[in-house]
This record gives structure tokens, C-alpha cells and sequence, in this order.
């Protein structure tokens, strides 16, 4: 299944690699030239197709987890000052993208959309450490039962030219729901409360709505130091 931000671009596509493969077919006579063509173009729908799959996932809602919004790799696990939203300390957890990820966001928790808002910026490459404040992106806040606020950033990378977001304020959204989509090379940021405990570790592979990046802290557990 394909994601519906693609469609029209994997059906302009479609249309455009049967032209070329009609054309190298009947106006190229040279054999090997026409079969490098054709499979070269068939191979670029292919990562078209491959860019916007948008895999079907079952999940196991939890107000005690924060999952995962997107695949991808621990890029960020770091005790930071939030200067946006929260203007104080928050634990940070990136995941960069590569463009053969699944490249769907997908909510990291339940809750209600508190803020919502697109910045325009750079497109320096996503694990730039500059990239989270000075690149295209959008800054989303979900007021959660268990975390409080959690907000999470999807920032564009250096071939990434446009972000989709579906949080609006006020709308009660559901863990592991399709929360956008950022085209071609990306990465999302997490901004959780201090007193969470991190689960996953530097360079660790991600799955989004399935791998907990964070959960509560019971009060006769010891908190985990990041």
C-alpha cells in the first residue's frame, strides 16, 4: 500500500516510464542502449514505489509508551534546552531517515494537539546539529495523559523540499496514526520530560509505532540516567 501523498507523483511516474520505454523500444535501434534505458527508468519507479509504501501496522496502544514515530536510526539521545515550546530542559531522541526508509510519521502517543506550526528554513543534511532549528520544519505538541507534553519536530534534510502535517490544534489524536509525511530524506526529533525513562540506544534501528522510545517511571522504580 502507497502512501496518499504520493500518489500523484507515483502516477506521473507511471505515465512518464512508459513513455520512455516506448520511445527507447521504437526510436532506438542500438539493442543495448534501448535495455540500459528501459532498466534504468523501471529501476527509478521502483524507488518511487519503494519511497512512499506505507506498511500497514498493528499497535499496541499504551499510555505508559511513547513509540517510535518514524523508521529509522537513533541519531540524538541528549538532555537539551527546548527554546520553541517548552523554553526548559527536556531529553531529546532524533531518528534520522535515509530515503529507502518508510518515511510515514506516525503520532508517538495519544493525546490532544496543543500546537502546530510550520517554520520555512534551510535544508542543511538532516544530522547537521543545526538542522533542528535552522531547517524546514514543523513543530507539533500532544498533551498526553501519563507524559504531560511531549513535542516532536520533523525536519527536512537536504533533498527533502516540502513536509506534510496533519496535527492540527485541538484535534484528540491516537498513537501510531498517520501524522504526515516528509518527502525524500528527513529526520524527527522527541522532546520528553526529564523523568521519563529512555529506552533505545545511539544507532539503534527503529520501527515506527512499534519500538518504544520511551516510558513512564514507576515511583518505586529507580529513574534511569541517560
Amino acid at each position: 500500500m502507497f502512501h496518499r501523498e504520493g500518489q500523484k507523483i507515483i502516477l506521473g511516474s507511471f505515465f512518464l516510464v512508459v513513455a520512455i520505454v516506448l520511445i527507447a523500444q521504437f526510436y532506438i535501434p542500438t539493442p543495448w542502449i534501448r535495455f540500459t534505458i528501459q532498466i534504468a527508468v523501471l529501476l527509478f519507479l521502483i524507488l518511487i514505489l519503494q519511497f512512499f509504501r506505507n506498511p500497514k501496522r498493528i499497535v499496541q496502544r499504551s499510555f505508559d509508551e511513547i513509540l517510535a514515530p518514524v523508521d529509522g536510526k537513533v541519531v540524538v539521545i541528549e538532555e537539551v534546552e527546548e527554546t520553541e515550546y517548552f523554553k526548559d530542559r527536556r531529553r531529546q531522541v532524533s531518528i534520522f531517515m535515509s530515503p529507502t526508509n518508510v518515511h510515514v510519521t506516525r503520532y508517538a502517543a495519544s493525546g490532544e494537539i496543543k500546537f502546530s506550526k510550520y517554520h520555512p528554513g534551510k535544508y542543511l543534511v538532516a544530522w547537521h546539529p543545526k538542522s533542528s532549528t535552522e531547517n524546514e520544519r514543523t513543530t507539533v505538541v500532544i498533551r498526553t495523559p501519563k507524559f504531560g507534553d511531549i513535542l516532536y519536530r520533523q525536519i527536512a534534510g537536504a533533498l527533502a523540499r516540502r513536509i506534510v502535517n496533519y496535527a492540527e490544534e485541538g484535534d484528540s489524536v491516537q498513537q501510531g496514526d498517520d501524522a504526515g509525511f516528509i518527502k525524500f530524506g528527513s529526520r524527527v526529533d522527541l522532546f520528553l520530560p526529564l523523568d521519563c525513562a529512555i529506552t533505545v540506544k545511539l544507532n539503534q534501528t527503529v520501527t515506527g509505532a512499534k519500538t518504544c522510545i520511551a516510558a513512564v517511571v514507576q515511583k518505586d522504580e529507580e529513574r534511569e540516567i541517560i
